[in-house]
């Protein structure tokens, strides 16, 4: 007897493997599967501008990547004592200028690099909610505590956020010949819209979505994350202690959706055969001098020599982070 609704997902004519550059953008789901893929040694880059949850911030963080070569102290904002800058989230705001730039920089520099090799393009909006800054008219990606009266709110409609999207996807699409993009919803609940506004919120980007997945045909694919949340996953013991956010136990349940319908076959057994390295890198002994402990240091080492010399193509690195 089956106890939950189970969503179809599509038959994706592509799969994503461990020899293949990702790039993930968006909202703080991007970060849960992205992160997920990092873990498992897949050469993915996470948000180089932060969570960013609307469409245009995303947009304006791609079109950064594509023509930005660096952010200036022009490019930055001021309040709190911290610098910050519009374009990205918190995490990148110091009270030293030269510090939250070198950080915004590194992380271009970063995500740019990737663009000469990526293979997969993962975007996860969020909200249709946007916020314009007043003194300028510009989105901003996070309001960085300013005062709300210094901002104006509004929805974007369908018809903007696919009109915004279309020429970016046709650039995109021309200056990397085998791109695959891939458009999610997340399932995080944004609840100062109000239900109803969240809503509107949530069918304005699933509307949009499938614009663009009509518009580029092939190039352009959907993955319901919203729905196996809203459907498969209807029960409040997968949102953490907000009831909004989705919990571990959720992002596991979709890590093994995403998995099973996008990622190959030879890359999911190298996941299987990770799994024990992983455990033991996690591992933190109460007393690491032990010879318990020791023995596990090396049992751990040993396997990770051994996986390295098998599969020297992983990102490796990955682990150090």
């Amino acid at each position: 007897m089956k106890l939950l609704t189970e969503v179809s997902i599509p038959a994706y004519p592509f799969r994503i493997d461990h020899s293949t550059p990702l790039l993930m953008m968006g909202s703080c789901f991007t970060d849960q599967i992205g992160n997920l893929l990092k873990r498992n040694l897949f050469p993915v880059l996470v948000n180089p501008f932060g969570v960013t949850y609307n469409p245009l911030s995303v947009k304006k963080g791609l079109e950064a990547l594509l023509h930005r070569d660096a952010y200036t102290r022009g490019d930055l904002e001021q309040f709190n004592d911290l610098w910050f800058s519009f374009d990205h989230d918190t995490k990148f705001s110091s009270p030293d200028s030269h510090q939250a730039l070198d950080h915004i920089n590194s992380e271009l520099a970063g995500g740019k690099k990737l663009m000469g090799s990526v293979r997969f393009l993962v975007i996860t909006w969020g909200t249709a909610w946007i916020y314009r800054y007043n003194p300028t008219g510009e989105v901003v990606c996070n309001c960085h505590k300013i005062p709300a009266s210094r901002f104006t709110r509004l929805r974007l409609t369908t018809e903007e956020i696919v009109n915004a999207y279309q020429s970016l996807f046709k650039e995109l699409l021309k200056r990397i010949k085998d791109l695959i993009i891939l458009l999610t919803v997340s399932p995080v609940r944004h609840w100062k819209d109000g239900a109803h506004g969240n809503q509107l919120s949530k069918s304005t980007l699933l509307l949009s979505s499938e614009a663009l997945v009509d518009s580029f045909p092939g190039r352009v694919s959907y993955f319901p994350s919203y729905e196996i949340v809203m459907d498969e996953l209807r029960d409040y013991r997968y949102y953490t202690e907000d009831m909004l956010h989705t919990n571990r136990q959720a992002t596991r349940h979709i890590w093994e959706k995403f998995q099973h319908s996008l990622v190959s076959d030879s890359s999911l057994a190298i996941i299987r055969e990770l799994q024990p390295l992983l455990g033991m890198m996690d591992h933190r002994p109460i007393h690491p001098e032990s010879k318990s402990s020791v023995k596990m240091f090396r049992q751990r080492d040993q396997k990770l020599q051994e996986l390295q010399n098998k599969y020297p193509h992983l990102a490796w690195e990955n682990l150090e982070e």
